[in-house]
């Protein structure tokens, strides 16, 4: 039963967290990293699929320093509330709040792998550097890949681009990290754009995160 929960950071500020247990045998946990919007509806869907998919989930809300609670609309106000609050958290805080989810789950059972979307997209990948213990990354549509791709990963990772996403530079994205991890996956999805797991009707590209979230979880099972 999906619930939220409290979770204490690195800084001992205690965080809002979506949790929702395996509806299955419990395969690991999944650290689910939001979007720019917040703990929306979309974010809490995800986690719902992957307890479904047999992996204990939790969603931390990452701007709750700044305001907890924090949700907005996929439009042009939402969308500048989100960026501002993205841009106003430090990376080591959202380190910090992410390893403290994967002590979490650690505790629960062995095994914790990350998934994140767009802003969570990018942390999920820098996750992958600089926190401990993380079995697997997969990182879907960030902006902050291209410039962070030469960093060593602690863990094997995947990353997921849309083909019309107008602000990340797919091709791009696929030879910076190319050219420093050879044996790291990236996927350009066509006809996708940004968000295309996100199931809002603007952006959802059903195809896409279909085999998206199969590569994903490939990735998750085998870790």
């Amino acid at each position: 039963m999906a619930e939220t929960i409290k979770i204490a950071g690195a800084d001992g500020f205690e965080f809002s967290a979506y949790h929702e247990p395996s509806f299955t045998p419990r395969k690991g946990g999944v650290i689910v990293i939001q979007e720019i919007f917040g703990l929306d509806e979309y974010v809490r869907a995800d986690v719902g699929r992957w307890a479904k998919m047999g992996y204990e989930a939790i969603a931390p809300s990452m701007y709750d320093r700044r305001e907890p609670g924090f949700l907005a609309k996929h439009d042009p106000d939402g969308i500048k509330a989100g960026v501002a609050h993205a841009m106003g958290t430090p990376q080591d805080q959202a380190m910090g709040d992410i390893a403290a989810c994967a002590a979490f789950l650690r505790t629960r059972g062995s095994k914790v792998c990350i998934v994140g979307y767009c802003y969570g997209g990018s942390l999920a990948w820098l996750a992958a550097s600089r926190v401990e213990g993380l079995a697997a990354a997969s990182s879907y549509y960030g902006s902050m890949v291209q410039a962070n791709a030469a960093q060593a990963l602690k863990c094997p990772a995947i990353v997921h681009l849309g083909r019309t996403d107008h602000g990340i530079p797919a091709d791009e994205v696929a030879a910076a990290i190319g050219e420093h991890h050879p044996d790291t996956p990236v996927y350009i999805y066509e006809g996708a754009g940004h968000g295309f797991n996100n199931e809002s009707p603007e952006r959802y590209n059903a195809e896409a995160a279909d085999l998206a979230r199969h590569r994903t979880l490939e990735l998750f099972d085998r870790a």
